[in-house]
């Protein structure tokens, strides 16, 4: 039977993603510490403990990829700026007239990189509900970089 505090605590693993809003990587620290820390006293925080740390990596290392993808967009309004440059007297006044060649590439990978950030958070909090219930949530799309030992 768990306690109020095993629930407790595995509700505040999840939501320590959350102390990505305070500093970097956040989202992967604070789970860490927290799993870290609260293990060995259960198998239940353990379980939500390697939960919530191979969901923030596997989401981190999703919107890395989305966000090395918007990259060619943004080189490619940049250079197709430049290439239109006939004369560079005009570059004094330093303004860009962007034709908007790769807006809809950047629009829609930039679109897709909030979707799947804001998806992240409403999947937090439902981790963290469940939690508070005594439920272990198995998040979707999660890379299980840390594995659970069978054997303790």
């Amino acid at each position: 039977m768990l306690t109020q505090n095993e629930k407790n605590t595995g509700f505040l693993i999840h939501l320590s993603a959350f102390l990505s809003f305070v500093f970097p990587f956040g989202s992967i620290i604070g789970p860490v510490i927290m799993w870290s820390i609260s293990k060995d006293k259960s198998e239940y925080l353990d379980e939500n403990g390697i939960a919530a740390v191979n969901f923030n990596l596997s989401y981190t290392l999703y919107l890395f990829i989305l966000g090395m993808i918007l990259f060619p967009f943004a080189f490619g309004s940049f250079f197709n700026y430049l290439r239109r440059i006939d004369d560079f007297d005009h570059l004094n006044n330093f303004h860009f007239n962007f034709h908007f060649d790769n807006l809809f590439g950047i629009l829609s990978i930039g679109s897709i990189i909030a979707i799947v950030a804001f998806l992240r958070y409403i999947l937090i909090v439902v981790a963290a509900i469940k939690a508070n219930r005594g439920e272990v949530y198995n998040y979707p799309l999660t890379i299980n970089f840390i594995k659970r030992d069978k054997i303790k």
